[in-house]
């Protein structure tokens, strides 16, 4: 048992990897791509992965419709928002902020005080990253990751839906369809015809692989071995993680108010889970 749950550990962590590493390689491109465009092709190629192995049909009844076209609809918004948001900040700040949408949903309708502790001390590290009224932050990259953390909180619910009404995979297979015909306009605006060169469309079929397809796969593998509390405290190193890629992969060195307010919303995001009545 323990050395089942020691690979279940190692599995999170890589997916955590695969997946922050993955971002940072597609913000290498959004020079060529825009946000937009590297959004876009990333969940096209996901899509085809996954239809590829699932094989969903389509949805006929009104009712499934909607669900895939919401779930595919907060799909498609969170991942180019906070590929914007990245143009814009840097990876960790960006992916800490997003982060505020998963502490929400659990904490949300929770009336032990405790939960409360979480809820205000991410909001503090929050606002310590946003520097209101500093201008060392660009404000529309913190809008951004904002609305991305909004998306993600409807990603929850409408996964959630999704999963009891279609079977396997192929409800996330039609979902990633949709989010990309939802990117398309941003991405044919900012991208035009770079989004057929042949290097560039290798180059995001290998980032959609790394920050789709493998760390969803890592992470389902993990919550077979792993209790949910457990996972979601190892969830909860996503932003330290892409602080880590961030510098890394592209260069970017946070000052100590930044990574003091990155660990907030860590201790807050692992406090949620870890304490989790639900």
């Amino acid at each position: 048992m323990g050395r089942e749950r020691g690979v279940a550990v190692g599995l999170v962590l890589a997916a955590a990897g695969s997946l922050q590493v993955g971002a940072a390689f597609a913000v290498t491109l959004f020079d060529e791509l825009g946000p937009g465009g590297a959004a876009f092709l990333r969940l096209a190629f996901a899509a085809l992965v996954l239809w590829a192995i699932w094989r969903p049909r389509i949805p006929v009844r009104a009712r499934e419709l909607r669900i895939a076209g919401g779930f595919g609809v907060a799909l498609g918004l969170m991942n180019w928002s906070i590929y914007e948001a990245m143009d814009r900040i840097p990876l960790g700040v960006a992916v800490t902020i997003e982060f505020a949408g998963p502490l929400l949903v659990g904490v949300i309708g929770s009336r032990r005080p405790l939960d409360a502790v979480w809820v205000l001390l991410a909001a503090a590290g929050i606002v310590l990253l946003a520097d209101p009224g500093g201008g060392s932050i660009d404000g529309l990259g913190v809008l951004f990751a904002l609305t991305a953390a909004v998306a993600w909180m409807a990603y929850i619910h409408m996964s959630k839906r999704t999963g009891e009404t279609f079977p396997g995979g192929s409800g996330l297979a039609l979902a990633m369809a949709i989010g990309a015909l939802v990117v398309l306009p941003a991405g044919v605006v900012q991208a035009g015809g770079a989004l057929a060169q042949p290097d560039l469309l290798g180059a995001v079929f290998a980032i959609a692989l790394a920050s789709s397809v493998l760390p969803y796969s890592l992470e389902l593998e993990a919550l077979r071995r792993l209790p949910a509390a457990v996972f979601g405290v190892l969830m909860s190193l996503q932003p330290a993680v892409a602080a880590l890629a961030g510098f890394v992969v592209l260069g970017q060195q946070l000052g100590a108010p930044e990574l003091a307010a990155i660990a907030m919303v860590v201790v807050a995001s692992a406090g949620a889970a870890a304490f989790s009545g639900r």
